[in-house]
């Protein structure tokens, strides 16, 4: 499948300034678990930085997270995926938004089968969804880190590879000391590494 056809299904992937390769975005009004913990006071989700700035700024990058999400029930969903992504050596699913069923999560995993040479991430705080699943299923290339929900809260107990919020201990992520970049660091794809942590945005 050609891009310019893959883009018709799909709309266009995100480069950030950030990440070292391209990113997927649905929009964070429809995370399952994020809607019910943005109402929480000192939830990771009470200030997501995917209902504010840009994500909110721009009329036309919430038209095309809705594009994205209608087309994960088209039939070339997967086909198209792989088609932007094959060429690239680090993915990140979900820079907003979430898993939104089994689904959804099982097409992740034959797009991540069908790009051996990619490493892909994706951070999730759909707990519902990852315990359905065993960690030995997942993908080689695919790193899948769930996120605990609460600010300074520990890592979860039933998945091996988590990522949690810290508001004052030093955070491992380097992005803030390198001008909101990950540099050379790749640690969020490295699965001999169980958690990160990130400073309170």
């Amino acid at each position: 499948m050609k891009i310019k056809e893959a883009r018709a299904v799909t709309g266009s992937l995100t480069r950030t300034s950030k990440m070292p390769g391209l990113s997927y975005s649905l929009p964070a009004w429809e995370c399952k678990t994020g809607a019910k913990l943005r109402k929480i006071k000192g939830s990771v989700c009470a200030s997501c930085y995917a209902l504010k700035g840009n994500y909110t700024r721009y009329p036309a990058i919430k038209s095309a997270q809705y594009v994205r999400l209608k087309s994960l029930k088209d039939k070339k969903w997967i086909a198209s995926m792989v088609a932007q992504i094959i060429r690239q050596k680090y993915f990140r699913w979900h820079d907003a938004g979430d898993i939104q069923d089994m689904k959804h999560l099982y097409k992740i995993f034959k797009v991540c089968e069908l790009t051996p040479d990619t490493k892909h991430w994706m951070p999730t705080r759909e707990a519902q969804f990852l315990k359905q699943v065993n960690p030995d299923d997942v993908p080689k290339n695919l790193i899948i880190r769930q996120s605990s929900h609460m600010v300074d809260q520990g890592p979860v107990k039933f998945w091996p590879w988590t990522s949690t919020v810290t508001s004052g201990q030093e955070a491992s992520c380097p992005a803030p000391k390198q001008n909101n970049s990950c540099g050379d660091c790749r640690n969020c794809w490295d699965r001999s590494i169980s958690n990160i942590s990130y400073g309170k945005h």
